[in-house]
């Protein structure tokens, strides 16, 4: 299958490019911060051109996914934005004059990135390269979960949902109840880049995936009550972590104020956390689920967790 070429430039965008005010901007640090040709590796056995059509370049398309999550974009809109955008065109790769992937492309691309497994391999190929720039600092790691909605409406009597993988759940310390999924992660204390990312129906409980959010490399655990277990905590330690897990009342005696105290503390060092999740629903918009099943939030989750650390790395070492 013959791959379309990509990223040739004319006098005129090479003018333009020389032209940008105040400095590179934030796509442009982001360029230059990636080793790109890694992940172009991993890609490399993925095309998509469809019948009688040279295939787009994985890299293009992974590109142009990331700016999807970057910026809250659906399908049309992020095919909209590359036709439109110079700066998501340099970004992505393609040249002024050049046609861009349509929605149906991107939407295939991504089914294929995830029936492939490769969204963990990408994750954890950015993750390699944060720990080697040094940005990744390991002293502790920061578990909390968000609530996302789906795009479905939810079952109800006599009709069930469109989307057989979401489930209700209550929402912690709001009125109402949430119909989709969760986002589990655990995040780097000091950088505040996502080690680790687990998505599930929105009724699994915060604990059932916590041991797998801690990485191992770590010198504390931040958590909050939900996350409490006595077996968890005696195992961190037995491991050589800090369990700093707040405690859960006991159902027959309230906690004595030596652990609110104490709890009041963790609550302190792990509000953090919070300005993760803020970036993800509210610059990102990653406030709803955008597509059917468990398999496709997971990856629309994991592509957002990808660009968050991207947009975070570029941030801090401007």
């Amino acid at each position: 299958m013959s791959v379309k070429q990509t990223g040739q430039l004319s006098l005129a965008e090479a003018f333009l490019g020389r032209k940008v005010p105040g400095g590179s901007s934030p796509l442009e640090r982001l360029s230059g911060l990636v080793k790109w040709y890694r992940f172009e590796k991993l890609l490399a056995p993925l095309r998509d051109g469809g019948p009688g059509r040279a295939a787009w370049p994985p890299l293009v398309l992974f590109k142009g996914l990331l700016l999807q999550s970057l910026y809250g974009l659906s399908d049309r809109e992020l095919e909209e934005a590359l036709g439109d955008r110079l700066s998501f065109r340099r970004f992505v790769g393609l040249g002024l004059e050049e046609s861009v992937p349509d929605h149906t492309v991107l939407s295939r691309f991504r089914n294929l990135l995830a029936g492939e497994g490769l969204l963990e391999k990408l994750f954890g190929e950015l993750d390699r390269q944060l720990e080697k720039a040094g940005v990744i600092l390991k002293r502790g790691t920061m578990l909390d979960a968000t609530l996302i909605e789906a795009v479905s409406t939810p079952p109800t009597s006599g009709r069930p949902s469109q989307d057989t993988d979401a489930r209700i759940t209550a929402r912690k310390g709001k009125a109402g109840v949430t119909f989709g999924y969760k986002a589990h992660v655990g995040v780097d204390e000091g950088s505040g880049l996502i080690r680790t990312v687990i998505t599930t129906p929105a009724n699994v409980n915060d604990t059932v995936v916590a041991d797998r959010l801690i990485r191992g490399d770590e010198k504390t655990v931040w958590a909050d009550a939900a996350y409490d277990t006595h077996a968890r905590r005696a195992r961190l330690k037995a491991e050589g972590r800090k369990p700093r897990i707040a405690r859960r009342p006991n159902k027959h005696h309230a906690l004595p104020e030596r652990l609110k105290r104490y709890n009041r503390l963790i609550a302190r060092r792990r509000a953090a956390v919070e300005t993760t999740f803020a970036t993800l629903k509210r610059r990102m918009k990653l406030t709803m689920i955008r597509y059917v099943g468990l398999a496709k939030a997971a990856a629309q989750v994991t592509l957002a967790a990808i660009a968050f650390n991207m947009r975070r790395w570029a941030a801090i070492t401007r």
